[in-house]
Order: structure tokens, then sequence, then C-alpha cells
């Protein structure tokens, strides 16, 4: 069986948060509770959105927020029928992470040239790598020997996924991040 992709509305044109999440996901009102609660009239720096649909035909939905201390990770997913979900239960979930604990962002472009010789960007991945272990997979071991890892959070547009709008707005995110990582907060 082939999954065809799904195609959602573009959020790159809108600059504010609320319409771009109204625009793009499928749960604006609860994400936008939950960040709306921890953001205690903060003020959104910037912020970046994704969603697809996974191999259970699920909707999996995240909002990522700056608010200039912090990043703010919605994220909402549906649960499948194989971990005992019922139809329309999702899980809401909400991780708060400081920008002190970033200590490296890494943004990978991938260019294309034209025919004429042109260049444009075909994709972007970002990291952002954070002081704190991750969770090691196996139960932490491999090998006989305990597996550590680097945090990290990663996110990635293509053309194909977000076209060249939210290409740039994830660009522009990273950018955000990259010039407030490792300084001191106020």
């Amino acid at each position: 069986m082939s999954l065809t992709p799904a195609v959602f509305p573009d959020w790159s044109p809108y600059p504010d948060l609320e319409s771009a999440a109204r625009a793009y996901l499928r749960d604006p009102e609860i994400a936008l509770e939950v960040l709306g609660g921890v953001l205690g009239g903060a003020q959104v720096l910037g912020f970046t959105l994704e969603r697809f649909v996974n191999e259970h035909n699920g909707v999996w939905q995240e909002v990522v927020v700056c608010d200039g201390s912090r990043l703010l990770l919605w994220h909402g997913e549906d649960v499948s029928p194989s971990d005992g979900g019922h139809n329309g239960e999702m899980i809401s979930s909400l991780r708060v992470v400081p920008l002190s604990v970033v200590i490296e962002v890494g943004l990978r472009r991938r260019l294309r040239r034209t025919a004429s010789g042109q260049s444009h960007v075909d994709s972007v991945d970002v990291y952002l790598l954070l002081n704190s272990i991750d969770e090691a997979p196996n139960g932490g071991f491999e090998g006989g020997r305990t597996v550590m890892r680097q945090d990290a959070l990663r996110f990635g547009k293509t053309l194909e996924d977000g076209g060249p709008g939210q290409i740039a707005r994830l660009e522009e995110f990273a950018q955000l991040v990259a010039s407030l990582a490792g300084r001191p907060l106020l």
C-alpha cells in the first residue's frame, strides 16, 4: 500500500502565530490554548509549524515558538488503534526548553541548479543541539554498553513538503534561535 502525500494549506504567508496555526493545523484551538497558557503574554519572536499524516493515517502536528528566552514545543498526535486509541483520540503534549541549553544550531540547505545556472533552495534541515542527554533506544544498551547521545531538536522543509515559503520561514526561525543561543539571558 502506498500513501499519497497529504497536501496542507501554506502557513508561511501568515506573520502571526494565531493566523498561521488556524490556517495550517487541524487542531489550532488546542495548540493555541496550551501555548497561550505558557506564554502568559510573552511576545512570540518566531515560530515554525509542521503537520503530516503518519503510517497509521493519523495526523501529527507540531508548533515550535521562540519567545526570546525559551522554545515552546507543542505536539498533537492521533493515537493509533494499534496503541489502543479510539476514533478521534489524540495526545497533546508540551515541552519547554530554555534557550540557555541550546549549545549549537545547524542549518543545512540543499541547493539545486537550473539549466541556466541559477541555484535555488530545494530543502532545509535544521538541528538545535541541547546540552541534555536524550533517552537512549533499546533501554539504553547496545552491544553490552550504555548508549548516551546528545538531545537534539530537528526540523525540515522541502519544496514538496512546505514549499519555498515554509523553507524561508524555517531558515528565519533557525537564524533567530542562532542569534539568541549562547547569549546571557536578561
